[in-house]
């Protein structure tokens, strides 16, 4: 995705920073009532970070006009659906650099644990909160949250969509059927969002009263994930290390990506946990990438193309489609198909625990399973192959799809993501694909085969990396 010069962020000058304001396309207003007095707080969630955050942003603008204090609150649930311990250290890790950097800004963080429809409500009401401000997650638990909180507060509470270049709803307001037709939408609109984003800046007005520091060992024992998917040692969370891996990424890898479809080439770019999780900002990573001496070139292009209009595409999709992690949400041609297909015979069929243990006859998959579940990431093309396998090995295509996900979500440090639940529907049900060539089982669905991965890769290397993985974490 190739963008003219006038798309490229340019940084004005800092004197230039106190004339930003947020764009009002990112912000949606759940209560419009008057403002009464009161602290600003940012209900954090999605964007763990403080940097180039458009939700903080947009408090502080509302806290420093009202003359107020500013506080950021994060609420930790202890059984986020899907997450395990590895989910939970990545994320209290990140939460912890988060919260240091809030205190050198004069904003204090709150550690909350619990339902979020019952602490951030009991908060507003303790701390005499007199605005709230969140930030855009298109997954249902999350928009269930929000409409609970609503009901719970009587303050303005507003959402600024800090995750996507081009705000969700502003992109488009409808499903797009694919990137095709969601691309030329978002480029239209990237002129005006992808601008300089203003810095934070130390918060002018105190919270006054001492405040509690977060109990991170507290949180610790609140939570009660699944302790067996340990935490990896491998990647290291907050926004520091999400920095770090971008300038890696940009000096040593970028320059190849074009091979980005052989698992053997070291050239993804690690991002993805600290974009799932909001330690950096896809928009700064786009705007470092669009101002890198490789702007020009097809390896850039076919990267912007991933972080921008593919992840943007599965925001869209999961948040106009209720039922997006269900059949009931795949094109009409692909529910025919898989349907006419159903009872047709398969060579091999595994239940879920066949599938987890990484037990199949196909070492090619085993070898993508050991990796998701070893390290926490899967190389994104073995993802394609490891969702299509499941199609062909599971006894209907429903119980394919929730055995992706379930293993995804459990496993993927990016799980529980729109872009893990579109990569799943892509896969198993035709989501924002076409038909092909109809076969048995997958019917029109696009199908992928070992021998197809073994004339892109060398694929006895891939296996025997993995190997060595699993042997070395036995």
């Amino acid at each position: 995705m190739k963008l003219p010069v006038h798309v490229r962020m340019q940084f004005p000058d800092k004197r230039m920073y106190d004339s930003m304001k947020t764009d009002p396309a990112r912000i949606y207003r759940f209560i419009d009532v008057p403002y009464q007095g009161g602290a600003v707080a940012y209900w954090m969630s999605r964007d763990q970070r403080i940097e180039d955050n458009y939700a903080l942003i947009r408090a502080q603008e509302l806290a420093i006009e009202a003359r107020s204090p500013l506080v950021i609150v994060f609420c930790l649930v202890p059984d986020f659906p899907g997450a395990t311990t590895r989910h939970y250290d990545f994320m209290l890790r990140g939460l912890r650099e988060a919260a240091r950097k809030a205190a050198t800004l004069n904003m204090p963080f709150f550690l909350l644990l619990g339902d979020p429809a019952v602490e951030i409500p009991r908060f507003v009401r303790r701390y005499d909160t007199g605005m709230l401000v969140t930030d855009f997650d298109p997954l249902r638990i999350k928009r269930r949250w929000k409409e609970q909180v609503k009901e719970g507060i009587a303050i303005p509470f507003e959402e600024t969509d800090a995750h996507n270049i081009v705000p969700c709803r502003t992109a488009s307001n409808k499903r797009e059927y694919a990137a095709a037709t969601i691309r030329k939408k978002i480029q239209r609109a990237l002129p005006e969002f992808l601008t300089a984003i203003p810095p934070v800046k130390k918060h002018p007005v105190s919270f006054g009263s001492p405040l509690p520091e977060p109990d991170w060992e507290a949180a610790q024992r609140f939570i009660s994930a699944d302790t067996s998917v340990r935490p990896v040692e491998w990647l290291k969370p907050g926004s520091q290390a999400a920095f770090d891996t971008l300038a890696c990424f940009m000096a040593e890898r970028l320059q190849k990506y074009l091979l980005r479809n052989d698992p053997n080439a070291d050239v993804l770019s690690n991002l993805s946990p600290y974009l799932h999780f909001g330690h950096i900002s896809a928009h700064r990573v786009a705007s470092e990438v669009m101002n890198s001496p490789d702007a020009d070139s097809d390896n850039a292009a076919s990267f912007l193309e991933e972080l921008i209009i593919r992840r943007e595409l599965s925001d869209n999709f999961c948040w106009y489609e209720p039922e997006y992690d269900s059949l009931a949400a795949a094109p009409d041609w692909a529910k025919r198909t898989l349907d006419e297909h159903r009872d047709d015979p398969r060579d091999y069929i595994y239940d879920r625990e066949t599938f987890e243990q990484a037990k199949t006859h196909d070492h090619l998959w085993n070898a993508a399973q050991t990796e998701m579940t070893v390290t926490g990431k899967m190389h994104g093309y073995m993802r394609m192959y490891w969702a299509k396998k499941i199609l062909e090995w599971s006894v209907s295509p429903e119980e394919a799809l929730e055995t992706a996900l379930f293993l995804n979500d459990r496993y993927e440090l990016d799980g529980r993501d729109p872009n893990g639940i579109v990569g799943c529907m892509w896969s198993i049900a035709g989501v924002h694909d076409r038909a092909w060539s109809e076969r048995p089982v997958f019917g029109k669905i696009r199908y992928m085969s070992e021998s197809g991965c073994r004339r892109k890769f060398d694929v006895e290397r891939y296996i025997g990396e993995m190997e060595k993985l699993r042997n070395e974490h036995m």
